[in-house]
């Protein structure tokens, strides 16, 4: 018997009606004679709505207790589920991470699956009974719920597929793929068919929200396809894999951009060994993520300008970490909080010269400055005023044949 894990997020199941039709895909599988594993997150809004219970109750409400309360939305909607799978006539149950258990390592908050016992799900399934999981959290070696952050019950499925050795899993979200930019900013954007773990990887971290960059850095490390797809639409979606025959000959895959980053620009700091990692230890001490940096060179060896962007939910508190710094001497502290970055991904470039010319020559000739750039083997990323955004998506689009 083949093995399915079916992970439903938060607007799939964000109604009565639309857990109806969860319940309809869920038993299509399940007619077919696949042995069904079904992952849900919580309803539309149920997360959003308990944290700011807790933000309500306390400015430092307890982690585990969080980590409890989060917990309860995933109950709830596989409860739903199952009710309604007994409803049709199936045989299904609620299993809660701790039932199975799902065993997690890490902090509360951010944990990372390790381990689950399949005896008892296994069992389940060999009954004929389709298995609703809890996704989103596990317990540690405590006993305590711990959760998976934001997008989580995505690695909750990945990590099922893993150790029940699956034959399919399948993402279902509220869009029918990985588009090759996001739609509400080019309406050219095209559904991609297939990508290769690296590129979507880059995409979800350079600002595509389909998947969870940690959720898509698990199914790498344990080699596991995986589909995205729509639950409201009966059509193909897009595949994440690893097989180099997958894949066209298109050099550029796709292209995301940001919403948050702000630029910051140290003016007049003293050029000497080890002031740059004067700089950004305070900031790492205080949990702020540096992305792209620039120094420029030092015309008289005394000093240099160091420009670097971060999320701008961080802006004061890296002012404040600058210039409470004893350690560094600058001149001026500047930053601009309206840029965004604007990236082209595609493994095709590794092989094929002249893509940084094509890039920066298109957004040149719709007049678009360019303030930072950074680059990796497989993606070519610039920052950009806010106000350039979809024009240059447009133009890179256009250019590396994506409409």
């Amino acid at each position: 018997m083949k093995t399915v894990v079916l992970k439903f997020g938060g607007t799939s199941v964000g109604n009565i009606d639309r857990i109806k039709r969860v319940a309809k895909i869920i038993a299509t599988y399940k007619k077919k004679k696949f042995g069904v594993i079904v992952v849900s997150s919580a309803m539309s809004g149920i997360t959003n709505q308990l944290i700011k219970q807790t933000k309500e109750l306390s400015k430092n409400f307890d982690a585990a207790e969080y980590d409890v309360l989060l917990s309860t939305g995933e109950q709830a909607s596989c409860a739903l589920i199952a009710g309604r799978l007994k409803h049709l006539g199936f045989k299904a149950r609620s299993w809660m991470s701790w039932q199975i258990p799902i065993i997690t390592e890490g902090s509360y908050s951010s944990s990372r699956i390790n381990k689950i016992n399949k005896n008892k799900i296994s069992n389940f399934m060999k009954s004929g009974g389709i298995p609703i999981i809890t996704g989103f959290q596990g317990i540690n070696s405590e006993n305590r719920v711990t959760t998976l952050g934001r997008g989580g019950t995505d690695a909750s499925a990945i990590m099922l597929a893993k150790f029940f050795n699956a034959d399919t899993c399948d993402i279902f979200t509220d869009v029918d793929g990985v588009y090759t930019t996001d739609p509400k900013n080019h309406l050219k954007a095209k559904k991609i068919d297939k990508i290769s773990y690296d590129e979507m990887l880059e995409m979800a971290s350079l600002g595509a929200k389909v998947m969870q960059p940690a959720s898509v850095q698990d199914a790498k490390l344990n080699n596991i396809s995986f589909s995205v797809k729509s639950s409201f639409k009966k059509i193909k979606g897009t595949l994440i894999t690893n097989n180099k025959k997958a894949f066209s000959d298109q050099i550029i895959t796709g292209i995301t951009s940001t919403k948050n980053d702000a630029k910051i620009t140290i003016i007049g700091v003293k050029d000497k060994p080890g002031v740059a990692a004067s700089i950004f230890k305070p900031l790492s001490l205080n949990q702020i993520n540096v992305d792209m940096v620039v120094q420029n060179i030092s015309l008289n060896s005394k000093e240099t300008d160091l420009t670097f962007t971060i999320k701008s939910e961080d802006l004061k508190k890296t002012e404040k970490t600058i210039k409470q710094n004893k350690k560094i001497s600058f001149r001026k502290f500047t930053y601009d909080s309206n840029v965004s970055k604007v990236s082209i991904i595609g493994v095709g470039m590794i092989t094929t010269p002249g893509i940084t010319y094509r890039m920066f020559q298109a957004l040149a000739s719709k007049k678009i400055n360019i303030m930072v750039i950074s680059t990796s083997e497989i993606k070519i990323s610039v920052l950009i005023s806010n106000k350039y955004v979809k024009k240059a998506i447009a133009t890179l689009h256009k250019e590396f044949k994506l409409d």
